[in-house]
């Protein structure tokens, strides 16, 4: 990282990446002054994981090279830096504080703030365990208290309260050499639940108490979050495998097959289904059979539901506190009518993510992208610039624009960003 002012550039570039079960996400997004534009994205089928654990590094690999070179392939250029979006299975909290005296009480920099935040750190982190998230609460400037950012303000002493969220050595290990076998370098590590609170951030959830439900393939997570801080999280093994193996059960058809149905035919609350819509298949017997929308969609429904139940049953138990908010994210809720199946199990405070990134769009993205967001947060508050791409690369990006309209996506995306950014706003 660069010890400057994050106010010396006009624009960054970042990239993140994603180890999930069912697919490895990358995006690269700059930000110009306070907004957020994709330049690329790709995501691909993950194998190697299961559980949100990595038990076959070799698989894994190969499926990381592969989104590597897709996105490589779109930039034009080299992908050199990553944030690291992890998952949060076994993770710790502790809240943990510090103080130090100010260099120059005339004004507070972001190294007294990096300073701070290190002493408070300081011989807090379990022997077995690896630093993972370490986000302020806040801090104290002399008598001064409940200060969000203390750089620029005139003091002799500043203290921090933070919370330190820790992972496992071993489990977060494997991810970190999965990266470095791809020839990559990890620039900040960031939970999954992180990056989806920093992708639906707003004012309201910043002030409250809320909840976050994310459905992957074969876990979902609940992380409660008070005022921007995650407090609690569970990690429970149910997941949209789940809606696959029944309709794989119920029709007799293979789990690929029962995928293509969930996600091309079927919708998450009946209500919503067509009786007179039918699809024709192929039973693993080789047995043609036609399938009816609306007996497809209730097997749906019930195991959508059944899902939801549970993660606000774990909700109940994370946290007595009043929640304002439950957002729900992840691929599943894609589906049509899942609003409404949410709303109708977790009440008319819950409600489906819908991420407005163009090229994006997909819940998918949502830890990816918002791991970038966290990232671009952490640096601010630091005072600090992380170039994820040197300036040559930078050159040729802003080059490409010029070539053919077929050449890659960033001529067909960055120069237009360049013309018209307003329309293209994340």
């Amino acid at each position: 990282m660069i010890e400057r002012s994050s106010d010396d550039i006009l624009s960054k570039l970042y990239s993140s990446i994603e180890l999930g079960t069912d697919s490895i996400k990358i995006v690269v997004s700059e930000k110009i002054k306070d907004k957020f534009y994709l330049l690329a994205s790709s995501s691909v089928k993950s194998f190697g994981i299961k559980k949100s654990e990595i038990v076959d590094t070799k698989a894994v690999v190969k499926c990381v090279r592969e989104a590597v070179l897709d996105i490589e392939s779109q930039l034009g250029i080299k992908l050199k830096k990553v944030v690291l979006s992890v998952p949060s299975k076994e993770c710790i909290f502790n809240i943990v504080s510090g103080s130090i005296l100010v260099k120059n009480p005339e004004c507070i920099t972001g190294v007294d703030v990096c300073n701070v935040l290190r002493e408070a750190i300081s011989g807090n982190v379990n022997n077995d365990y690896e630093l993972v998230t370490a986000v302020p609460i806040s801090f104290k400037v002399d008598d001064k208290e409940n200060v969000k950012d203390p750089k620029g303000m005139c003091g002799t002493k500043i203290s921090s309260k933070i919370v330190i969220c820790e992972l496992p050595k071993e489990r977060l290990y494997k991810f970190l050499a999965v990266i470095d076998l791809c020839g990559l370098e990890t620039a900040d590590i960031a939970f999954s639940t992180t990056g989806d609170y920093y992708a639906v951030r707003n004012k309201n959830l910043d002030s409250s108490v809320s909840a976050i439900i994310n459905i992957g393939e074969d876990t979902t997570n609940i992380s409660i979050y008070n005022k921007g801080i995650m407090i609690k999280n569970k990690v429970i093994n149910v997941g949209s495998y789940y809606v696959d193996h029944d309709l794989s059960y119920i029709y007799k058809i293979d789990l690929k097959a029962a995928r293509n149905l969930k996600e091309n035919f079927v919708v998450a609350a009946e209500r919503y289904a067509d009786m007179h819509d039918e699809i024709k298949i192929m039973t693993e017997a080789g047995e043609s059979q036609v399938i009816n929308q609306l007996d497809a969609s209730k097997v749906v429904e019930a195991r959508v539901a059944e899902i939801l139940k549970i993660a606000k049953s774990e909700i109940k138990t994370l946290t007595n506190r009043q929640i304002s908010y439950i957002i729900v994210v992840g691929g599943l809720s894609e589906l049509a009518g899942f609003q409404y199946l949410v709303e109708q199990t977790l009440g008319h405070t819950a409600l489906v993510f819908n991420n407005a990134c163009i090229g994006i769009r997909h819940n998918k993205y949502t830890s990816s992208f918002g791991v970038i967001k966290y990232f671009d947060d952490k640096l601010e508050l630091r005072g600090k610039v992380c170039e994820m791409f040197n300036t040559s690369d930078i050159d040729k990006l802003i080059s490409m624009k010029n070539k053919d309209e077929n050449d890659s996506i960033v001529n067909k995306l960055f120069g237009q960003f360049l013309r018209n950014k307003e329309d293209k706003v994340c």
